[in-house]
């Protein structure tokens, strides 16, 4: 297969971009419900905003896809109004970034549940990182400012990693994803052994 992206392949992960935009967009009202409840609570929803970047790499499986699926969503979100303005759009930059970090560390040649919640959390670590730098961190208590950090990761394992795993396994059944990934040897052997 390929590691070079093609024109399809940039096209799909525009798409699955442009839905996880306006996603990212309704989202944002969906944090702040969560967040009337306290304790941190909306950081468990958090990792919704970075299931572009782990989804499209799951579906194209090629170096670039998770960076540009995520930057292209935060756009998206952006271009829809977002309530966080361009921050969205620095965010998005910085967390495709560790995920596809994630995936190049694994040589674009595992795509399992573990590392797409290890490209989760890193897209956790690069937005806590953003939110350090805003400064508001300091101003928590240390349990507080601890479940903070630990709910946004255990979120991001689950959204971004368990979900979009569970998500694309459930498009490879539909046979979706074979539009835009060739056949595997395993795929042929599977033919072969039904003739």
């Amino acid at each position: 297969m390929s590691k070079g992206l093609k024109l399809t392949d940039i096209l799909v992960t525009i798409v699955i971009a442009v839905v996880f935009g306006i996603i990212y967009r309704l989202w944002g009202d969906v944090s702040n419900v969560v967040k009337l409840a306290g304790l941190q609570l909306d950081q468990l929803v958090y990792g919704v905003w970075f299931m572009a970047a782990t989804v499209a790499a799951l579906i194209i499986r090629k170096p670039g896809v998770a960076l540009l699926a995520e930057v292209a969503a935060a756009s998206g979100e952006l271009l829809t109004g977002s309530q966080y303005g361009i921050e969205s759009l620095t965010y998005g930059i910085a967390q495709g970034l560790l995920a596809e970090l994630v995936f190049a560390l694994f040589r674009y040649r595992s795509f399992s549940i573990t590392t797409v919640s290890l490209a989760g959390i890193g897209s956790a670590v690069a937005s806590l990182v953003f939110d350090a730098f805003k400064g508001y961190l300091i101003d928590l208590q240390t349990w507080n400012l601890t479940l903070y950090f630990a709910f946004r990761i255990v979120g991001s394992i689950f959204f971004t990693g368990m979900c979009a795993y569970w998500l694309v396994k459930a498009l490879e059944v539909t046979g979706v994803t074979q539009l835009v990934r060739p056949a595997s040897s395993a795929d042929y052997q599977a033919l072969e052994r039904k003739g």
